[in-house]
């Protein structure tokens, strides 16, 4: 009698490193969190020393300068966290800031610019990149949400990226065709900064979104930094507004202009002349100097708001995100 049994095949796969976290393993670490209603709020500082580790796997959402958690990759890079895996989708930025700083050494990423000076850190040994793409980044950080070990995905097969990634190409068990299959991805520490939150960690998110679940739920830590701490009443109120559910989230951080010197929609928006000079501080190799002045000349958020920045400037950007909201944009 002939067997129906079939082996699966693989075609190929890359040659990149990855870290894979057994499911198993994985939901028995997130089974342990309690689930009672208990009161997350603390500060910046104290939320990165007892959430971030040396070794960590850190993922960020959204993007550094929409909505990004840059006032805890500022706070990341002043504690002196070290060998970090980075992941992430739009993710030079704070990758150069990070890597500059010695806080990581390795990296997946979705969409990436490079330039001199995270080229002289990949040529130095100092960091080394995997390169994915936004799709694949998401669906490994849907995977890992799920609880399960890989997704298939309809693209990347036949890339550069693939040959130095995690990924795999196999024959369908189905079909029979070749499809692409990605590693789940379940982070140690997911950072996302949200417009609302309550003290137990409930959060709401407005306007463009990409995993900022799928990031919650797959991780082992959820840092939340919040523009605003409403009250939980406010949540009840309407359900339907929550992002991430408090169940998922170890700490919450009240962080007004979190996302500083990008923008927080509805909110603030970004400081362009800030944004110029990270960006030339990146494309002209000279992190160094702009980490001196915008991170490790200040204590914390706070002075450096007071000291760099001021309240004129914070106000008019919080002025410039109300004519957008009412306007539109004017270039």
């Amino acid at each position: 009698m002939e067997s129906s049994e079939k082996v699966l095949k693989v075609l190929a796969e890359g040659k990149g490193d990855y870290k894979l976290v057994d499911p198993d393993e994985h939901r028995r670490s997130i089974k342990q969190k309690p689930r009672g209603m208990r009161k997350k709020l603390m500060g910046l500082r104290e939320a990165i020393e007892r959430y971030v580790a040396d070794g960590d796997y850190l993922v960020w959402e959204i993007n550094y300068l929409q909505r990004g958690p840059a006032a805890a990759i500022r706070e990341i890079i002043r504690q002196r966290k070290r060998n970090l895996w980075l992941g992430g989708k739009f993710t030079w930025v704070a990758v150069a800031l990070l890597a500059e700083a010695g806080c990581c050494d390795r990296v997946d990423v979705g969409f990436f610019v490079s330039g001199p000076a995270l080229t002289r850190l990949a040529l130095e040994g100092r960091v080394k990149f995997y390169e994915y793409s936004n799709l694949v980044m998401t669906a490994r950080l849907r995977a890992g949400a799920m609880g399960v070990s890989f997704l298939p995905v309809r693209s990347f097969g036949g890339t550069d990226g693939f040959k130095y990634s995690g990924a795999k190409l196999i024959e369908d068990p189905f079909t029979g065709k070749p499809v692409v299959v990605v590693p789940a991805l379940n982070p140690d520490v997911a950072l996302i900064h949200v417009h609302q939150a309550d003290e137990f960690g409930n959060a709401r998110i407005f306007g463009a979104s990409i995993s900022d679940v799928e990031s919650a739920l797959a991780s082992r830590k959820v840092i939340i930094t919040a523009e605003e701490i409403v009250s939980t009443e406010e949540i009840r109120h309407n359900p339907g507004l929550t992002k991430i559910p408090y169940f998922a989230v170890d700490a919450v951080v009240h962080q007004p202009f979190g996302s500083y010197p990008g923008e927080c929609a509805g909110y603030y928006a970004s400081d362009t002349e800030h944004v110029g000079e990270v960006f030339a501080a990146i494309y002209r190799d000279r992190i160094k100097e702009y980490l001196d002045k915008w991170v490790y000349s200040v204590s914390n958020e706070e002075d450096m708001f007071s000291k760099l920045v001021g309240v004129g400037k914070l106000n008019e950007l919080r002025r410039r995100a109300t004519i957008v909201a009412t306007e539109g944009y004017r270039p």
